[in-house]
């Protein structure tokens, strides 16, 4: 069973940065950070494909969140810069198997969250 451990969350204000951190046990196809606000559904921020590298961000991310990964590490980054209070929300590293890493339905493993507080 693969295992997801995050951290790097915080509280900071707006226009500030905060870098996460998740370390996986085994590395899938698709990886991802998903993020839940209070009240809110979970929704996909970002993925990367760990075989081409391939990103994607949704919109309200572009430019200012940065994916990456450390595959010797089995490790997963999201640079978070230019940070607004609408991106406060608990944060989730993700896996599928899936070769579509857009498809955020198909993220079956997750690590346990990190929260991102960010105050205007």
């Amino acid at each position: 069973q693969v295992q997801l451990v995050e951290s790097g969350g915080g509280s900071v204000q707006a226009g500030g940065s905060l870098r996460l951190s998740c370390a996986a046990s085994a590395v899938t196809l698709c990886m991802g950070w998903f993020r839940q606000a209070p009240g809110m559904e979970r929704e996909g921020v970002t993925s990367i494909s760990t075989v081409f590298g391939t990103t994607y961000y949704t919109d309200s991310v572009k430019g200012r969140f940065t994916i990456s990964r450390d595959n010797a590490n089995n490790t997963l980054f999201l640079q978070m810069n230019s940070l607004k209070p609408e991106d406060t929300a608990m944060y989730y590293c993700a896996q599928a198997y899936t070769s579509n890493c857009t498809s955020w339905s198909r993220y079956a493993i997750w690590g346990q969250g990190t929260q991102v507080t960010v105050s205007s």
